[in-house]
């Protein structure tokens, strides 16, 4: 019997280390960098959700067997192309992209910028019929090349704003919201029935804005004036040669006949996908070797406490700034934000942070497409902050309340009783209504935050709390606006933002300098495990997420410094 348990022992000891030793060396091949051939292209396939930066370990390669779109990784290979002899063009192949226009743009000056060094950009589309971001993308390249049977609809920018209200009050349940001030519409879909007139001016403002960049960059692009574009985008669509006959695309081609002309000085090109150039080093082609300068992602709703995967944790950014601030081996930080807000508390913590890593060294805000609120309550101390001209910014204001839930109650049957010590004991309760000396009271309290805020960016942009005020009010604007108006310095991505960081750092443009990018890892635990945001997540539409996500922060922080929902702008 001691025979037989000893062998079951030593068999299990075996296989575990065979286990391991099969998962080491799968782990060893998929992290191996890939032999690049002489004459290639680089494929980039860019569809579905592009997230600010997605870094799953291998535990998520190997399970899930691909890696999520990040368009730091996007990024960082076009700059890594740029520079690699071997890699002689770009392919896009672009579907449906789920992001928002500053992330596109982001990529477009990418593709731009890696064309002035005299290599080819090449985009291939099969079918699209909504395609205004992604058109706007594809202008970028040399040539754009049409399937066949394909067609390409150009319809505008825009879309629908739903309000819950209604469906709220039959279903028993009431908003009890408080804002500052008349422009902060992060709640109007639950408290209204359509547009304020605030709401409405606001609305139309950002996507008067968008538009206008969309189609002069189309235009720029394709050698026509802007009134011609207009015009082609209000027929809609064009199907194979009629996209040819308006000037919108190059080439109709099959796939295969366009691999036959994707040639260099008459020699095929081989190619490399963009999961394989992810594993190239960038040190392997000389790039970021030099001094040193913190690339900080602040990806996410803003909350106190750790972060979890794609939220801001007050505590674990804090955290991050205070170590990259007392390193004295980094010349200077990059705070690379993509948050629609969240806490004023959490925003304050990673924003009081950003103030102390000011007085130590450089630090320039990149904002990717939005940076509002909450998102601007981090990045107002900066030096220098840079956005895109269609990253969604400012929303100075705040907002707070509670859901109502008792008529709902009532309906179900669910009954209560109440047992408090303390007047306010029950004031956020979903089983009560606020009282008019508590609405008085909330709203108080958010002027009081609202102060604090309009003091911050007062003193971070060297302007006066009245100027501040005027611009504020919960008024979200673009980023060309933002620029104009004093709540950003400069227009560009994290290109420029690297620039202006050796700049003011001394350090001369010619050199190069070494990346160091934190968070340093997202594991695959991180990523199913969130202990914060990750609970939230269903497999509901993303803009019905949104709406869950509204309840949870309202139910988790009370002071709420946050965006305008239902951003979605095709």
């Amino acid at each position: 019997m001691k025979k037989g348990k000893y062998i079951l022992i030593i068999f299990l000891i075996f296989l575990v280390l065979g286990i391991a030793a099969i998962v080491s060396l799968f782990v060893y091949e998929l992290g191996r960098p890939p032999a690049v051939k002489t004459r290639s292209y680089l494929e980039l396939k860019l569809f579905g959700p592009i997230q600010e930066r997605a870094a799953p370990d291998i535990m998520m390669t190997m399970f899930l067997g691909t890696q999520p779109l990040s368009l730091h990784d996007i990024w960082m290979n076009i700059q890594k192309a740029k520079v690699d002899s071997r890699i002689k063009s770009i392919v896009l192949k672009i579907g449906y992209l789920q992001c928002d226009w500053a992330k596109v743009n982001e990529i477009r000056e990418a593709i731009l910028d890696f064309r002035k060094t005299g290599k080819k950009a090449y985009v291939y589309i099969e079918e699209a019929p909504e395609f205004d971001k992604e058109y706007y993308l594809a202008t970028a390249c040399d040539r754009i090349i049409l399937h066949p049977l394909g067609w390409v609809g150009i319809n505008g920018i825009g879309g629908y704003i739903p309000f819950f209200k209604r469906a709220l009050d039959k279903l028993g349940i009431e908003a009890e919201i408080e804002h500052v001030e008349e422009y902060k519409t992060a709640y109007n879909m639950f408290t209204e029935e359509g547009f304020t007139p605030a709401h409405r001016e606001m609305m139309e403002s950002l996507y008067s804005d968008l538009y206008s960049h969309y189609v002069k960059g189309v235009a720029e692009a394709r050698g026509k004036t802007e009134q011609e574009i207009r015009e082609l985008i209000d027929h809609g669509s064009f199907q194979g040669v009629q996209a040819v006959e308006a000037g919108l695309v190059d080439n109709i081609l099959y796939w295969d006949e366009f691999e036959g002309i994707l040639k260099d000085k008459g020699r095929t090109l081989h190619k490399i996908t963009h999961q394989q150039y992810v594993k190239i080093k960038p040190a392997s082609l000389g790039l970021y070797k030099g001094k040193k300068i913190a690339l900080i992602y602040g990806i996410g709703p803003i909350h106190t406490g750790e972060g979890a995967y794609q939220t801001m944790g007050g505590s674990t950014l804090a955290r991050i700034l205070r170590r990259v601030r007392k390193d004295k081996s980094i010349a200077a930080v990059i705070f690379r934000v993509d948050s629609p807000g969240g806490s004023a508390v959490g925003s304050d913590i990673i924003g009081r942070e950003v103030y102390l890593t000011k007085k130590e060294k450089p630090i320039i805000v990149s904002m990717s497409d939005m940076a509002g609120s909450g998102g601007y309550w981090v990045a107002m101390a900066a030096h220098k902050i840079v956005a895109q001209p269609q990253t969604l910014t400012g929303s100075i204001g705040v907002i707070s309340g509670k859901f109502n839930m008792a008529r709902l109650y009532e309906k179900l049957g669910i009954t209560s009783e109440k047992i408090t010590y303390g007047k306010r004991a029950d004031l956020y309760s979903t089983f009560r209504g606020l009282t008019s000396e508590e609405k008085a009271l909330l709203k108080k309290e958010i002027l009081w935050m609202y102060d604090q805020f309009l003091t911050k960016v007062a003193d971070g942009r060297n302007m006066s709390k009245e100027e501040v005020d005027k611009i504020g009010k919960g008024r979200v604007w673009t980023g060309s606006q933002a620029r104009e108006i004093g709540l950003v310095d400069e227009l560009g991505g994290l290109s420029r933002a690297i620039e202006l960081a050796k700049e003011l750092a001394g350090i001369p443009s010619e050199e190069g300098v070494r990346l160091m990018v934190w968070p340093k890892k997202t594991s695959f635990w991180d990523v199913f495990m969130g202990r914060w945001f990750a609970s939230t997540k269903t497999s509901l539409h993303p803009e019905l997420e949104k709406i869950l996500s509204v309840f949870h922060l309202l139910g988790k922080e009370k002071s709420l410094a946050i965006m305008p929902f239902w951003f979605t702008l095709e």
